[in-house]
């Protein structure tokens, strides 16, 4: 494998307009979609503005799901959408926020590396953010990284991160950077029109900062007339077929065709001066036809049992995976949001009878653990397909100690002087203090039980399940081992565990149709075009049942 020097580094700068969640990571993901299909490497990057090191801390109502990457650096959920939409697997470099940069400079300044000088934003901070940006395209072996920058322009504390993409310019050249600027076109209601206004301001103020966008992308849920990229275009110094319009689509993955329309592909690679190959649509034409995304005959409804349903944001890995293995098995999948803290023993029966399957996914905290206990109790009960993810994986096994050995088994996450401690905290977190970035987090191996359902999840799905499988961790709790024989004699099979047998990786029913749970986190490896093994034989057995 080839090594792209620094010299050779070509950059794409996507920053945002007006308001956040514009849609900044699904453009830059285009992007790379646009010039991974001429068989140009890429490599992305996600530059946040917050002071937290990571949001590994934050609240999931906050930022929405943490995604967790394959080194184990808890990321920003635009990392996920990263990863689905190129099939590539990102590093910690590829996650940068203003927390980390701080800490980084002023590590420095205690090691004594700035001795006799006085520490400033420029030039310090600024160049640890190009030293951050330029060791992500090393680590990702990038022809073009993108690199997106979080927030709005206009936010205080992104103007480091402004400033230092703008010098990153001066760095490398014109021909080796490009800007694409993302902005929301404001509706209104009483006269019935999309206003540029904003987004004329948001350009201005980018200008003021000594950036020229090379790219525009008008954003809105409306139909957008060619006529307003005109107006953007011609206060913004672009010729008119710079400023393309991008209406909400019915699905995030025909923003790459429809930016490609648009001719945004070659403009890209001229402006760049890529070699490139004609662009291989074929597989995504494929993905994102009319027949994948419209309604299946078959319909099936997963109950989603959570305690951030509010925010869909907070699960849309599991709900990216649960739509990926839907379209496989050409499914039309209806997800039903079930806040969790509603479940209980009166309510259960009412919020759950209309599911098809359950999902019980991640989480931490005895917040609502006892609706989700319940939810995987009316599940095993009633033999309703049920798939646990993590903490959904921890309540099975709460819920079958209860039923089984002791009625008050428990986490010692939940109470920590429960007689019977089904689920315990790990050895190798019990001298552990501080929370940021100290889980079991990252890529483990797991080995499989032959012939069991998660092995011929896995096998059906063309893995080589002799050895091991990989997935992504984040948990600082496990299956405690003194229960195992209890519950694999109550039913309870253990089918995945690492390769020294210490830690319970997947469990199942042997007496029910499809009820298994993992403590790793297999949505973060679903990908549209090739979902995960266990979101498969999820769906592929509760749209059978369903059938039957």
């Amino acid at each position: 494998m080839y090594s792209i020097g620094v010299n050779r580094m070509k950059f794409i700068f996507v920053t945002g307009g007006v308001v956040s969640s514009v849609g900044k990571g699904i453009v830059a993901s285009s992007l790379g979609k646009i010039l991974s299909t001429r068989g140009i490497k890429i490599g992305i990057q996600k530059l946040d503005p917050y002071f937290n090191v990571d949001p590994g801390t934050m609240s999931p109502y906050q930022h929405g799901e943490v995604f967790v990457t394959e080194d184990g650096a808890e990321t920003d959920l635009d990392l996920g959408h990263y990863e689905r939409f190129l099939d590539i697997n990102l590093k910690k470099s590829c996650s940068v926020s203003s927390g980390q940069i701080y800490a980084r400079v002023l590590e420095k300044e205690r090691a004594g590396k700035f001795l006799g000088g006085t520490i400033q934003v420029i030039p310090h901070i600024t160049q640890e953010i190009k030293n951050a940006i330029t060791l992500a395209a090393t680590e990702m072996n990038a022809e073009v990284l993108i690199v997106e920058v979080g927030g709005t322009v206009g936010d205080v504390e992104g103007l480091p991160f402004y400033e230092a993409i703008r010098q990153m310019q001066s760095d490398y050249g014109r021909e080796n950077t490009l800007f694409v600027h993302v902005t929301w076109l404001t509706y209104v209601t009483s006269t019935d029109e999309l206003k540029t206004k904003p987004s004329q301001h948001s350009l201005k103020e980018l200008r003021s900062i000594g950036i020229i966008p090379d790219l525009v992308v008008a954003r809105a849920d409306q139909t957008i007339d060619l006529s307003l990229c005109k107006k953007i275009a011609a206060f913004a110094n672009l010729k008119p077929e710079c400023v393309v319009p991008l209406e909400t689509l019915a699905s995030n993955y025909h923003v790459p065709l429809a930016l490609e329309e648009y001719g945004v592909g070659s403009m890209i690679t001229n402006h760049l001066h890529l070699t490139q190959q004609e662009a291989d649509w074929q597989s995504w034409k494929t993905l994102t036809t009319e027949e994948h995304y419209t309604t299946f005959n078959k319909k099936i409804t997963i109950g989603l049992v959570g305690k951030y349903v509010s925010l869909h944001d907070a699960y849309i890995s599991v709900k990216e995976a649960l739509l990926h293995a839907g379209k496989n098995n050409q499914c039309s999948i209806s997800i039903k949001w079930i806040n969790a803290e509603e479940v209980n023993d009166t309510t259960v029966s009412t919020l759950l009878s209309g599911c098809d399957g359950i999902l019980v996914p991640g989480g931490f905290g005895d917040r609502a653990v006892e609706g989700k206990i319940c939810a995987a109790r009316w599940a095993r009960e009633h033999k309703v397909p049920y798939l646990g993810l993590c903490l959904g994986m921890q309540v099975l096994c709460i819920e079958m100690a209860r039923a089984f050995i002791d009625k008050t088994a428990h986490s010692v996450e939940c109470n920590e002087n429960t007689s019977t401690p089904v689920i315990t905290l790990m050895d190798a977190q019990k001298q552990v203090t501080t929370k940021g970035g100290t889980m079991r987090l990252g890529i483990y191996p797991c080995s499989l039980v032959k012939e069991s359902k998660a092995a011929h999840a896995y096998q059906k799905s063309g893995y080589d399940t002799s050895g091991v499988v990989y997935e992504r961790h984040r948990h600082r709790f496990e299956v405690n081992n003194r229960y195992r024989k209890e519950l694999e004699d109550a039913g309870l099979l253990i089918s995945g565990s690492s390769p020294d047998g210490s830690l319970v990786e997947i469990v199942e029913l042997k007496d029910h149709p499809f009820m298994v749970a993992s403590q790793f986190h297999p949505e973060f490896l679903s990908r549209p075009q090739k979902p995960h093994p266990l979101f498969n034989a999820f769906i592929k057995t509760t749209a059978t049942l369903q059938s039957s």
